[in-house]
């Protein structure tokens, strides 16, 4: 692992740029109605918090099968970009369909064809990124990335926010009209972001490979500290349930929705403004540290989601939660990176994000059940837990 940060940011390979634009684009779509779908289902359709756990959990299930798959296809292939692009524009077409919901398992169903979107373009479009990245530019790129992405969703919960208070300013709950009327408006960002990647991407030649030692979807085949890493990663997913559950917490607390949108723009910008510096800042120090020190952030936030009693508490505790953010999402990703060789990343890349996925759908349907059947606090609890272990292991399996 180099220990110098990219000097000159604008040397970075023109991909990392439009794949940042294209994420950017891509959120302000979707962060305007993926934090509303919770509410939508639980104010509009009176939906149970467990049938929301398991909504979301099948959702992100189904694209942890479709990321392994892409990944492993994408080495052999060894071409990233047509997956990448693919897999945007499916999550584009699905989203209108959110306009004619009447029932959860509508609602269902475009979350399914959304995620499988998401699990075609994740990994090929992780190995792109990090085949476009100098070594020591990984955590930058990364983490630029991700501040590009949670910049998109600071602006689309921004035109959600503003939507909301010209529509139904002064109501506690969210209403049927407004959710179609910001369903309408995430379609144009969605197409732009398609246009940006499909016309700006090129693939990386150093990527395309001949027929030969073509990477198997093997588990012995990886680095044993990829294999341990993943292991990690999983215990802490466990614990580590849909934001779905943090959102009906603010509610719970006494939060509007408009407050709700206000709180998850703190946490967005808080997340936007240090993902860049704090990847540049794992390319010097490692990312391990950065890793303990986000899970350990994320155990401490948690605990005060469990213990807290007023929607001000949550919404501070939440834009803690993007330092968290910050801290892990890119970091881990630059991580994989650097254990695992290009022509391999792909299926690593799936590997990694499909080992989450499935890790999703027990971490949420144990927050559902726990919620409705012991009380809200009792999932913060039991992810506070698993963090605090995860973070143990890491130090001790993880070299």
């Amino acid at each position: 692992m180099s220990s110098q940060p990219p000097t000159n940011s604008r040397r970075l390979h023109p991909n990392i740029w439009f794949l940042t634009i294209g994420s950017l684009l891509t959120d302000i779509s979707s962060e305007m109605l993926t934090n509303l779908i919770p509410l939508f289902l639980y104010n509009v359709l009176g939906v149970q918090t467990s049938i929301i756990g398991l909504i979301d959990g099948i959702a992100e299930t189904t694209a942890s099968l479709v990321k392994i798959y892409s990944g492993v296809l994408s080495d052999r292939l060894g071409k990233r970009k047509l997956l990448t692009v693919a897999g945007y524009a499916l999550s584009t077409i699905s989203k209108p369909f959110l306009y004619f919901a009447v029932t959860w398992e509508w609602v269902l169903g475009v979350r399914f064809s959304d995620r499988v979107g998401k699990g075609i373009r994740t990994a090929p479009r992780d190995a792109l990124l990090a085949g476009s990245a100098k070594t020591d530019q990984r955590g930058f790129a990364f983490g630029l990335h991700r501040a590009g992405d949670t910049a998109g969703a600071f602006v689309g919960l921004g035109i959600a926010g503003l939507i909301l208070w010209l529509t139904q300013a002064g109501v506690a709950n969210l209403e049927r009209r407004t959710f179609q009327i910001v369903v309408l408006a995430s379609i144009i960002p969605a197409v732009l972001a398609v246009l940006v990647l499909a016309l700006g991407v090129r693939e990386v030649e150093s990527e395309y490979r001949d027929n030969h030692n073509l990477p198997t979807l093997r588990w012995k085949s990886f680095d044993r500290r990829f294999r341990a890493f993943v292991i990690v990663v999983i215990i802490f997913t466990l614990g580590n349930s849909s934001d779905s559950f943090i959102i009906l917490r603010g509610q719970n607390r006494g939060m509007s929705v408009l407050q709700i949108i206000g709180m998850l723009m703190t946490f967005n910008a808080v997340y936007a403004l240090l993902a860049g510096p704090l990847g540049s800042l794992s390319d010097r120090v490692g990312r391990r540290k950065l890793m303990l020190a986000g899970w350990t952030i994320y155990g401490l936030v948690y605990l005060g989601f469990a213990l807290s009693h007023t929607g001000a508490e949550i919404w501070i505790l939440f834009g803690f939660y993007g330092i968290y953010y910050a801290l892990t999402e890119g970091v881990a990703k630059a991580l994989v990176a650097d254990i695992v060789p290009q022509e391999q990343r792909g299926t690593a890349y799936g590997v990694f994000n499909a080992a989450i996925g499935f890790s999703a759908l027990p971490a949420s349907v144990i927050a559902g059940v726990l919620w409705q059947y012991i009380n809200p606090s009792a999932p913060f609890i039991f992810g506070a837990g698993l963090s605090l272990l995860a973070g143990f292991l890491l130090i001790t399996w993880v070299k």
